[in-house]
């Protein structure tokens, strides 16, 4: 039990081949989740759109690995739902920081993300 919260807290880095496409086995190996759970959340998450080849394979890129990276480590690690993933890709002012990013980021930074959610809840406040 210990062990697993270990592995959980020391999530490594995944390092992505360079190349323009990937198919959906490669994608599956580099981010360790399998093909199936792969089409399931491009019907999941409408930003998760692979192109097709003529033949009809999936062709991912590079944004879309990080994307189910991030997926990923919403769902396993963070616990979030599959709702709860739409939200925060939903709004990417809002958007989860993982606790590593958090720790490295600039309070200038920090700032402008709170002076445009202040902005964004002034303009709600305008409108109601």
């Amino acid at each position: 039990m210990i062990r697993a919260k270990q592995k959980k807290q020391n999530s490594p880095k995944v390092k992505i081949p360079e190349k323009l496409f990937y198919k959906i086995g490669e994608v599956g190996r580099i981010t360790g989740v399998e093909p199936y759970v792969l089409r399931y959340w491009e019907s999941e998450f409408p930003f998760l759109k692979p192109r097709k080849s003529r033949s009809g394979q999936r062709l991912y890129v590079k944004k879309d690995i990080e994307t189910i990276l991030e997926i990923k480590r919403l769902l396993y690690e963070e616990r979030y739902t599959i709702e709860g993933v739409k939200k925060c890709f939903a709004e990417p002012a809002l958007r989860v920081v993982p606790k590593e990013d958090r720790e490295t980021t600039e309070d200038s930074t920090l700032r402008e993300r709170l002076e445009h959610i202040k902005a964004r809840l002034r303009d709600i406040i305008n409108q109601l």
